[in-house]
């Protein structure tokens, strides 16, 4: 993971990797069929924005509640990992992009590889990271 860091500002290092660590594991659990990781990483306010690798726009907590409710529930299974993380920080927000890397399985129980980019924003609100954006889009090559 690379640190970037803005204006001799000297963001808790740690709090961001365990934020963002707090993300990779609610991905995976989601994929097994669990929302709640994701529901306690998320920042629950109404301008919080999701959009997916399919082409799912999601603006405010409801909806992007909704949606990760709504993946889980497919319980479509497999792991994915984050490569190439790189992140720049301040006390108040930390952006982050990477790709991730994995599978996934169909309704017929086939293997699906993943292979993503991600950019995520986090917010620290009253000492807390938060995530506050996630976009991923497919890659037109395989990690």
């Amino acid at each position: 993971m690379l640190f970037h860091t803005t204006e001799d500002k000297r963001p808790a290092e740690g709090a961001i990797k365990a934020v963002i660590d707090s993300f990779h594991e609610a991905l995976n659990a989601m994929l097994a069929g669990d929302a709640a990781p994701m529901e306690a990483v998320w920042a629950h306010t109404s301008d919080v924005i999701y959009i997916g690798p399919g082409g799912e726009y999601r603006i405010g907590w409801p909806q992007v509640r909704a949606e990760w409710a709504r993946q889980a529930a497919l319980k479509i299974g497999g792991s994915v990992k984050m490569m190439e993380i790189q992140v720049t920080a301040d006390e108040k927000l930390a952006v982050v992009g990477n790709y991730v890397k994995g599978e996934n399985f169909d309704m017929e129980g086939n293997a699906m590889p993943v292979s993503l980019r991600a950019s995520s924003l986090f917010s620290n609100e009253d000492g807390q990271w938060k995530m506050i954006g996630l976009r991923t889009r497919p890659l037109p090559f395989s990690l």
